[in-house]
């Protein structure tokens, strides 16, 4: 595990393997860690996995919103001295993926969107979260994070819950300030300029975000590739470990760089 010093703060992150630079990021309320079962690329890439602001072991985050948590990437990148990568984002941070191509599209090489969304009403968004704060703010971390497990997940079996819960570690100070980031943003005209191979994931019972919501983003996104995995909800990286690796791995391979 490294830290990196971003001006006043540390991205805490871990980096392993070797081959062409591949980031995961994380979603809203996970730590780094929860891309476990995506630890096997090392054998093909350079893995590079943060912390984003407010989660895990980034604890002195200064400004949370989706365009700091892609600074932050980006400057980790070039403190490594990373001139390019493949960019994964699970929900929130497919969010952040997107944002790091508005601000610095010559970094990626190219972009997986696992799960995410490209816009929400604003209207919308201010009722999901009047919503959720006023049906958590008096629960526990634990019945917080019980009912996350039984909205992200499609199988509730007793592994896939075990797992959730060792990588879903929301921390309450900023997992509201974080959720309210995903809900301001605003990509539509973002997503026809997207330039780079693109993969969008989603799951055919996601009810965090539903499929048709990454549809419309392939529509939206020139020459991407789409693929929805059956019997699964939020997170087919845990769900449906095996083929999400598969089908990850394949769009990689396609675009490595020659040479």
């Amino acid at each position: 595990m490294g830290e990196f010093m971003n001006g006043c703060s540390c991205i805490p992150y871990l980096r392993f393997g070797e081959g062409e630079p591949l980031v995961f990021i994380h979603g809203l309320g996970e730590v780094k860690e929860g891309w476990a079962n995506q630890f096997e690329f090392a054998d093909q890439y350079d893995l590079i996995i943060p912390d984003l602001r407010g989660h895990g072991e980034y604890q002195r985050p200064g400004e949370i919103s989706i365009k700091h948590f892609a600074e932050d990437i980006i400057s980790l990148l070039k403190g490594l001295r990373i001139e390019s990568a493949h960019i994964c984002g699970l929900s929130m941070g497919g969010m952040v993926a997107q944002e790091i191509y508005r601000q610095a599209p010559e970094m990626c090489r190219s972009l997986m969107l696992v799960s995410t969304f490209h816009y929400v009403p604003e209207t919308l968004g201010r009722i999901f979260l009047n919503y959720q704060k006023a049906h958590t703010e008096n629960k526990s971390s634990d019945v917080l994070i019980k009912t996350a497990a039984k909205i992200c997940l499609y199988s509730w079996s007793k592994d896939n819950l075990e797992k959730f819960y060792q990588f879903y570690k929301p921390n309450r100070k900023y997992y509201f300030k974080a959720m309210e980031a995903c809900l301001k943003v605003n990509n539509l005209t973002l997503l026809p300029k997207i330039k780079v191979p693109t993969l969008i994931i989603g799951g055919q019972y996601d009810s965090v975000i539903p499929a048709w919501v990454q549809l419309l983003m392939h529509q939206q996104i020139p020459h991407s590739e789409f693929v929805i995995f059956r019997n699964t909800g939020h997170v087919a990286k845990l769900e449906a470990k095996d083929s999400f690796n598969r089908v990850l791995r394949n769009f990689l391979n396609k675009h490595k760089r020659a040479g």
